[in-house]
């Protein structure tokens, strides 16, 4: 299995002035492209002794402040962040030659914003909070939809839910955001935004 990317080279002086300014830019061309939900992202944690792991999830919010994604803090990824906020994000923008991967660190956001955005899921993916103990072990899938239904039933629809204690956002705010352009030959482009103490960026070109 071999693709040979036929792309325009990515200059620097292309870049936008900042990594966000360039990532809104780079998201804005993936949803354009049509991409299948192009906020899917990897996201990267490790454990105490070292052991990564990663899984996919969807980017919610984004701005100058950086990136958030909402889920269970009882879950896996909650539990290493709790222990070690390092973190790293991978978006995978196949279709169009392109990757996005930002190392960074994480934290909880405020309560308030988590509320906020909680109240802008559907009916059912404010259920689903409740009734999934994110990560722990189940002995059957009856288990998780029977106590969906005990939800449904509590919380109708258009009846409000509460948010689930244990479930929130974080934001992960960059020290790095590399764009990466694929090119013909495996000679791709690779750009990375490196924060500096002051809170200005500088630019490397990394080789491929």
């Amino acid at each position: 299995m071999r693709e040979q990317y036929r792309t325009t080279a990515l200059a620097e002086s292309e870049l936008a002035p900042g990594p966000m300014e360039q990532f809104s830019r780079w998201f804005g061309e993936a949803v354009d492209a049509g991409l299948y939900e192009p906020n899917a992202m990897v996201v990267g944690t490790a454990a105490p002794d070292g052991r990564p792991s990663s899984r996919t999830v969807l980017l919610k919010q984004y701005d100058r402040r950086g990136f958030v994604f909402f889920t269970n803090y009882g879950s896996r990824k909650g539990r290493e962040l709790a222990a070690n906020p390092a973190v790293t994000l991978l978006f995978p923008w196949h279709r169009i030659a392109r990757q996005v991967i930002v190392t960074g660190t994480a934290a909880r956001i405020p309560r308030e914003e988590t509320v906020a955005y909680f109240r802008t899921r559907p009916h059912g993916s404010q259920l689903g909070a409740w009734a999934s103990a994110q990560s722990s072990v189940i002995e059957t899938r009856e288990e998780l939809t029977d106590r969906y239904q005990e939800l449904a039933e509590r919380y109708p629809e258009g009846s409000a839910v509460p948010v689930p204690p244990e479930w929130g956002g974080y934001r992960v705010v960059p020290e790095t955001v590399e764009f990466w352009q694929g090119h013909e030959n495996r000679l791709h482009d690779r750009l990375r935004f490196v924060g500096g103490s002051g809170g200005g960026w500088r630019v490397e070109r990394l080789c491929p």
